[in-house]
């Protein structure tokens, strides 16, 4: 009985799957790094990944932006206005 107990704690679990077999991801995604001259520890990696793509978005030419999380995640969306209006260029 203990040998099945040992086994069975060894086993790994794979990614949740929708109904339809598709994976759903466990952490958000994208990227929880800021620009290196900002201090964002302590803040919630939702909010980091916002204020990353907020950031990026200012600074290069394209926007960066997961629409259903800006939408959905209020962490998310804060940050992402907080980087882009912290990082336009002058």
């Amino acid at each position: 009985m203990s040998l099945i107990l040992l086994a069975s704690g060894c086993a790994t679990v794979g990614p949740a799957t929708t109904p339809y077999g598709t994976a759903t991801p466990s952490q958000p995604q994208g990227n929880p790094n800021p620009p290196s001259n900002v201090n964002l520890q302590g803040f919630p990696l939702e909010y980091r990944q916002g204020y990353a793509d907020g950031c990026a978005s200012a600074s290069s030419n394209g926007e960066r932006k997961d629409a259903g999380r800006f939408k959905s995640d209020g962490q998310y969306r804060t940050g992402w206005v907080d980087g882009q209006a912290l990082c336009k260029k002058p």
